[in-house]
């Protein structure tokens, strides 16, 4: 059984990919299997949105009570995108009660070739966009992308999502071994403001972080 969806924190998550453009030093698949019971390593990447959309239905009660969906998982949903698209248009055309979030490492643009936001902005709420650090250098040591430009691919990103109007939060996870990652929250904070984003510090723990 797969588990491409899972509840936690009052809110259910969808697991679409394994796949990632980043391999971040803190990333919580690299310290556990599951999330909340649920094991989030995928058996092969063939998950098609009628696979997702099939998942939802058989748990429809359940995810009205939270009234929220999530995309994000044990990779970078955005690797996915036409299947995001279906899934999400399938929902808000059945249930435009429900919000819909992306938890995104802001790479959609350079994986897919192409500005995707105006396609995100028909159906999804919010996004949440992983800022990691305040410059470039830090971001790479830390995120450690797959591609060179990584830093600024996130965040012109996220600037055609809180022009498109998108509800746009930029994070990062600080205290992690704040010996070797020295995060400055005032920076990035201010990278977000300045953005046009809403900020959030997520503190890192043993086992993941929230």
């Amino acid at each position: 059984m797969q588990n491409v969806l899972y509840f936690l924190f009052e809110k259910a998550y969808i697991n679409i990919t394994n796949t990632c453009t980043n391999s971040c030093k803190f990333c919580v698949r690299d310290i556990k299997d599951d999330v909340s019971g649920a094991c989030l390593w995928l058996e092969n990447e063939n998950i098609r949105a009628k696979d997702v959309i099939s998942e939802i239905e058989k748990n429809i009660d359940k995810i009205k009570i939270k009234n929220e969906l999530v995309f994000c998982g044990y990779g970078e949903p955005l690797v996915k995108f036409k299947e995001v698209l279906e899934i999400s248009k399938y929902v808000k055309e059945n249930y435009p009660e429900i919000k819909i979030r992306i938890n995104t490492n802001g790479h959609g643009n350079y994986i897919n070739k192409k500005n995707i936001v105006p396609e995100l902005k028909k159906y999804i709420d919010s996004i949440s966009i992983s800022l990691n650090a305040q410059n470039e250098e830090l971001y790479n040591s830390i995120s450690c992308p797959k591609f060179k430009g990584a830093y600024n691919e996130m965040l012109n990103f996220a600037k055609e999502c809180t022009k498109s109007g998108i509800d746009t939060t930029m994070s990062v996870v600080s205290n992690y071994k704040p010996e070797l990652y020295k995060i400055d929250l005032f920076e990035c904070e201010k990278i977000s403001k300045e953005i046009n984003a809403a900020f959030k510090n997520r503190e890192w723990i043993e086992n993941g972080y929230n």
